[in-house]
């Protein structure tokens, strides 16, 4: 039976604008609407979109480093939305984030060692073995315990990375949000923190939200993947289906642009006319109209409904 670990429901994100000499808000920024998908325990699920889709808001919202306008957030069968207080920091000790930058991230003033037991001690992980906890995740993430007593500056970017991730896992997990894990890395680096992150799924059963524009690592490592399009999801599908037959005209779009490594296969590249709706309008429609092309009447007066294609 498959089992879903977080799940969000009708999520929703407006972000007011202030304007004026009293700051009143003038108007809104509709980041996230109506979002709604779920992970399963031990599955990668990735989340892709163009810049400004709205894909880092929504792991924003499911870690509470924001909280939703509307919408609900269930993790494990509880309804975590509104949580505070001590059942908040339990909900953050099991569900954590590693960042798209691992330098901004990091305390400049402090060595890994701090770093990673700060986060043991705010959560009361480990009493009295937290060194040797430490020094098992330096372990885990292929590193030695002599990185321990290095500060970010002393570490190369796929170091730093690995670093952050040891303080996601230093309090044991049970899902995280990675948000552009590799974005920042070289090419040879990405594959060696993508191989670390599916070893440590395989070995410890972790479920990740992998939130990323680059394609090539959605098929490398996600076992299903969510399409976002303007703040709202278009198209789910097991990962290698998606790749395979997609069929939203904008996930279409989007799988003629990866490039192919064979000179002699060619193939249509669309190139979607328009541009993009602006995020300070509503959108009372479909978002995708203005560069559809099999749009219709009807999709200029209400959202499209979801329709299951199956499998």
């Amino acid at each position: 039976m498959v089992t879903e670990i977080i799940k969000i429901e009708n999520l929703t994100k407006h972000f007011p604008i202030l304007g004026g000499i009293l700051q009143k808000t003038v108007g809104y920024v509709y980041a996230v609407n109506d979002m709604t998908m779920s992970v399963r325990e031990g599955e990668t699920h990735g989340l892709v979109g163009e810049s400004g889709s709205g894909k880092t808001t929504v792991g924003r919202i499911i870690v509470k480093l924001t909280n939703p306008t509307s919408g609900k957030i269930v993790f494990e069968g509880e309804d975590v939305s509104r949580v505070k207080g001590e059942a908040l920091r339990n909900y953050r000790r099991k569900v954590q984030m590693v960042f798209q930058d691992p330098y901004a991230s990091m305390n400049p003033r402090m060595t890994v060692k701090s770093a990673l037991l700060e986060v043991m001690k705010i959560h009361s992980m480990h009493k009295g073995s937290e060194y040797e906890y430490a020094t098992k995740l330096m372990e885990r993430v292929g590193m030695s315990e002599e990185h321990l007593y290095r500060y970010p500056h002393e570490l190369s970017g796929g170091q730093r990375q690995r670093v952050v991730i040891a303080r996601a896992l230093s309090v044991e997990p049970k899902f995280i949000v990675l948000d552009e894990p590799t974005a920042s890395l070289d090419v040879s680096v990405q594959a060696q923190v993508l191989d670390l992150l599916k070893e440590l799924q395989k070995q410890y059963s972790y479920s990740y939200l992998l939130i990323t524009h680059n394609l090539a690592i959605i098929k490398y490592i996600s076992h299903r993947t969510t399409v976002m399009y303007r703040g709202v999801w278009v198209e789910t599908a097991p990962t290698q289906e998606l790749f395979k037959n997609p069929q939203h005209p904008y996930t279409i779009a989007l799988m003629s642009a990866v490039p192919v490594p064979d000179p002699t296969l060619k193939r249509e590249k669309i190139i979607l006319k328009g541009e993009p709706p602006n995020p300070i309008e509503k959108v009372v429609a479909c978002p995708f109209q203005d560069r559809c092309p099999y749009v219709m009447d009807i999709c200029r007066e209400k959202m499209p409904p979801n329709t299951d294609l199956g499998s």
